[in-house]
C-alpha cells in the first residue's frame, strides 16, 4: 500500500487528497464535481496512481453514490466517525480553524497513521439494502403520520371535541372516514343510532363498541363554541388533513405488507422472526440495521454498544458511574428495546432477566433503571454468538419459541 486517500463528502462537490503512505507527502489534491463526468474522472485519475485494491480511501460518510462508485471500482473504503475526525483536529492545527480544503488531507493522514484501528467498509447484500430502505422509509412515514394526527386532533379539539372522542385513534381509517363525512358539529347534528349503524356497516367497522356507545361518546364531549364562519373554515381544514392522512395510512399499510413479505423470504429473517414476540416489523428493523456482514462485530459487546444497550463505565479516583451511550444506532436501539420489552411477556427466560434487572438481585447496582436495555443486550449477545444466524442456529432458535439462556 503505497498511497492513502481521504475524501471529504459534499452535496455538490467533493474534495479528495492522496498522500504517500511512508512520508505523508501530498501526491494529488483536487475537487470532484458530484456528477457523472466528475465521478468518472475521479476513477480515471485514481487508476493512474495505483491499482484500486492498493489505494484505500477514508471518508466520514459511509454511504452515498460516491461511496458506491469507489466500492464498485475496487477501492477499500474506510469509514472514520466524524467524532474521531473532530477529536484529531488539534494534531493538525495550532488555531481553531477548519477548512474544507484541509479535511481530505486529515482523513488521508488518519488512515496512514491509524489505519489499523479502523475497519474497511463491507457492503451488505442487495436484499438487506432493499429491506433497510423499506424499513427506514416506513419509519419516516409513521413519524409523519404521528405529526399529522396530532395536528388534526388539535384542530378538532379547538371546535369539535366529539369527533376526537368517538373513536380510539384519530388516524384510524374509520375515524378519518368519519371526520371527512362529518367535518363540523352542524354536519353531525342529526346523527342518530341508525345512521351510525349504517356508517359502521359501510366502512366495515371492526371495533367492539356498539352504535349506541359510540353515539354516547359523541354526545358526552363538550360542545363546540365556534361561529358558523369559523366552523366552516375549520371543517375544510379537517377534510384536507383527513384526506392527506388517509392516503398516508394506506401507503404505510402497503409498505408494511411489503416488509412482512420481504422478511419472510430472507434466511436470517426466519430466525429473527422466531424470537418471542419479535413480530415481523420489529424483526425487519433489527435485521435491516444489523445487516448480514457479521464480520464487522468482533464481539457481542461491540454489537450491543452499536445498539446503545451496552453499559459504559465512567470511573476515576473520585467518582464512578454507569451510563448508556447515546452515540449509537438509534434505529437499532429502538427496535431491540421494543423486542426486549415485548419478549418478556411470552418468554420465561426473558421475563427472568427483566425481573433480575429491576430487582435488588441484579448483577450491577447501576443497571436497575435500565431493564429493557439490559434485556436487549442479552438478546443482542445471542445474535453475536460463535455462529450467529447460521444454519446451526436456525433449528436452535426457530425450533423453540423462546431464547435459550447462554
Amino acid at each position: 500500500m503505497a498511497y492513502c486517500g481521504g475524501l471529504d463528502w459534499g452535496s455538490a462537490e467533493h474534495g479528495i487528497c492522496i498522500i504517500e503512505h511512508d512520508s505523508g507527502k501530498i501526491i494529488a489534491r483536487f475537487p470532484v464535481p458530484h456528477d457523472a463526468a466528475g465521478i468518472a474522472d475521479l476513477m480515471r485519475r485514481l487508476a493512474r496512481l495505483a491499482p484500486p485494491a492498493d489505494l484505500p480511501i477514508a471518508i466520514e460518510r459511509p454511504s452515498g453514490l460516491i461511496v458506491d462508485a469507489l466500492v464498485a471500482a475496487g477501492h477499500p473504503v474506510v469509514p472514520i466517525h466524524p467524532n474521531v475526525v473532530k477529536a484529531s483536529r488539534p494534531r493538525y492545527r495550532a488555531a481553531g480553524g477548519k477548512s474544507d480544503r484541509g479535511d481530505p488531507y486529515l482523513l488521508a493522514d488518519l488512515l496512514r497513521t491509524d489505519g489499523h484501528r479502523f475497519r474497511r467498509l463491507i457492503p451488505c447484500s442487495d436484499e438487506i439494502k432493499a429491506l433497510r430502505a423499506l424499513v427506514r422509509g416506513r419509519d419516516a412515514l409513521v413519524a409523519q403520520r404521528l405529526v399529522l394526527a396530532n395536528q388534526l386532533r388539535a384542530l378538532l379539539d379547538s371546535f369539535w371535541p366529539g369527533a376526537v372522542a368517538i373513536f380510539a385513534d384519530i388516524d384510524s381509517p374509520i375515524a378519518l372516514a368519519f371526520v371527512q363525512r362529518y367535518p363540523t358539529p352542524d354536519s353531525a347534528a342529526r346523527l342518530g343510532e341508525k345512521r351510525i349503524k349504517a356508517f359502521m356497516a359501510q366502512h366495515r367497522y371492526c371495533g367492539r363498541r356498539s352504535a349506541s356507545e359510540l353515539l354516547a361518546r359523541l354526545r358526552r364531549a363538550p360542545p363546540g363554541l365556534a361561529g358558523d364562519s369559523e366552523a366552516d373554515a375549520k371543517g375544510e381544514l379537517v377534510r384536507a388533513w383527513a384526506a392527506v392522512l388517509t392516503a398516508l395510512v394506506a401507503q404505510i399499510a402497503e409498505l408494511t405488507s411489503r416488509i412482512e413479505h420481504t422478511i419472510g423470504e430472507l434466511p436470517d429473517g426466519k430466525i429473527v422472526t422466531s424470537f418471542p414476540r419479535a413480530g415481523r416489523i420489529c424483526a425487519a428493523q433489527i435485521l435491516a440495521e444489523l445487516g448480514d456482514v457479521r464480520e464487522r462485530f468482533q464481539a457481542e459487546d461491540q454489537l450491543a454498544a452499536e445498539a446503545g444497550v451496552c453499559p459504559v463505565t465512567h470511573q476515576s479516583c473520585k467518582s464512578r458511574g454507569v451510563v448508556f451511550r447515546w452515540a449509537c444506532n438509534h434505529r437499532l436501539r429502538a427496535a431491540i428495546t421494543c423486542f426486549a420489552d415485548n419478549s418478556r411477556h411470552s418468554s420465561p427466560w426473558a421475563a427472568d432477566i427483566y425481573q433480575r434487572a429491576k430487582g435488588p438481585g441484579c448483577d450491577h447496582p447501576h443497571a436497575r433503571p435500565y431493564p429493557r436495555q439490559s434485556l436487549g443486550a442479552r438478546a443482542l449477545a445471542r445474535l453475536a454468538g460463535p455462529n450467529p444466524l447460521r444454519s446451526g442456529a436456525t433449528s436452535r432458535l426457530s425450533g423453540k419459541r423462546r431464547l435459550t439462556p447462554a
